[in-house]
């Protein structure tokens, strides 16, 4: 009797280790067999809280795992389910349950890039965020109770203006009146539906993580603030795009300020236009005459504020200015490659004026004939 009992209970624990086995084998052959879906292009987002059962459960109902079953035993046994993160997921087709594993454990967060250049003023930054506001908005966050409607909230260019706030950069610039020169231009991915106080504060955060201590200790150095440093980087940041220019456009502007000579630069006027809502994309006349301390044309010294955002670059052009005598500046023509020529004396400068000039009529020559090309080609 006692054989039999023990022959039984060898079987049985064989039979167990057989049926862990193959449990085991099936788990891992589960799990590393890849599996093809159609969401390989959709994004599927898991929110925080969700737990484990539920995540595994609705990539089942999306296709992306052909059963939980493996999966839930798999994270019983070896996995670790405290790694699944919230986040916007993709996942390739085909995947393994392994690699879907692997996928949301990383917390991937869907994004958006947004492009701001250097050289962009406010006005255009309220654009570009407003754009991007309105079109990346979610249903979670880019509606607004309005009555029963619970319509899209559409931002405008005024609105994002107001939400620039410059009380926030008052640590670095105390006599900082708007966030101009402040929001760094780059190129940043945004989560869909953040909203624009939120990409604005984004922008300044990163102006920031650029600006140096030492460069508020420099600017005190060489006698200035940061709030005229910043101005003056403005300022070379929308006349050359050059960058071994920037300190030799940097030492025209001060000898210029130190000669009480206006600095003549047209982008200020363009500022102007933009800040009187009236910029159709040329410089007229009216533009170079208006009366504003923006004027440079008119005023000698620097402007109220900057007039555009401004790179690292140009900020230690602004710091550091090349030791030169020039007070001009002219566009290269025979390069043709947005670099200047620099001048020390008016004689000079008004040779490389007139050659600009003919350069500029026979450019302009050559547009009056390929548009009256093309009108004649169309008709």
């Amino acid at each position: 009797m006692l054989r039999k009992l023990i022959i039984l209970l060898v079987v049985l624990v064989l039979a167990a280790a057989v049926a862990v086995g193959g449990t085991v084998w099936w788990v891992r052959s589960a799990m590393s067999t890849p599996h093809e879906h159609a969401k390989a292009k959709d994004y599927i987002t898991i929110e925080k809280g969700t737990a484990p059962a539920a995540v595994i459960g609705r990539l089942v109902s999306e296709g992306v795992l052909a059963s939980g079953t493996p999966v839930m035993l798999y994270l019983r046994t070896v996995g670790d389910a405290s790694k699944i993160k919230a986040g916007d997921y993709t996942f390739k087709s085909p995947i393994t349950p392994l690699e879907v594993l692997a996928e949301l454990e990383k917390g991937e967060e869907r994004t958006t890039r947004l492009v701001i250049p250097e050289g962009f003023t406010i006005y255009d930054i309220a654009k570009r965020v407003a754009e991007f506001a309105n079109k990346n908005q979610t249903p979670r966050s880019g509606t607004v109770d309005r009555g029963d409607t619970g319509s899209p909230l559409i931002y405008t260019d005024k609105d994002v203006l107001a939400l620039m706030d410059a009380s926030v950069i008052r640590d670095i610039d105390p006599e900082a009146k708007t966030l101009e020169g402040y929001m760094y231009p780059s190129t940043y991915d945004i989560p869909p539906g953040t909203q624009p106080q939120a990409i604005i504060k984004t922008m300044v955060d990163q102006f920031r993580k650029v600006w140096k201590p030492e460069w508020t200790e420099r600017a005190r150095a060489i006698g200035r603030t940061p709030h005229q440093i910043v101005t003056i980087a403005s300022l070379i940041e929308t006349e050359t795009g050059v960058p071994a220019e920037r300190p030799i456009v940097a030492s025209v502007i001060y000898n210029r300020l130190s000669k009480s000579i206006p600095l003549g630069i047209d982008q200020t006027n363009v500022y102007i236009a933009k800040m009187e809502g009236r910029w159709d994309g040329t410089i007229n006349r009216s533009d170079l005459e208006v009366d504003s301390p923006y004027n440079t044309r008119k005023r000698a010294g620097l402007p109220p504020g900057p007039i555009s955002s401004v790179s690292a670059a140009s900020i230690e052009a602004a710091l550091n200015p090349a030791q030169t005598d020039y007070i001009y500046y002219v566009r290269n023509v025979q390069l043709n490659d947005g670099s200047h020529w620099f001048y020390a004396s008016a004689a000079e400068f008004e040779r490389g004026k007139a050659e600009y000039q003919r350069w500029l009529e026979e450019e302009r020559r050559k547009l009056r004939e390929n548009d009256a090309n093309n009108s004649n080609s169309n008709q």
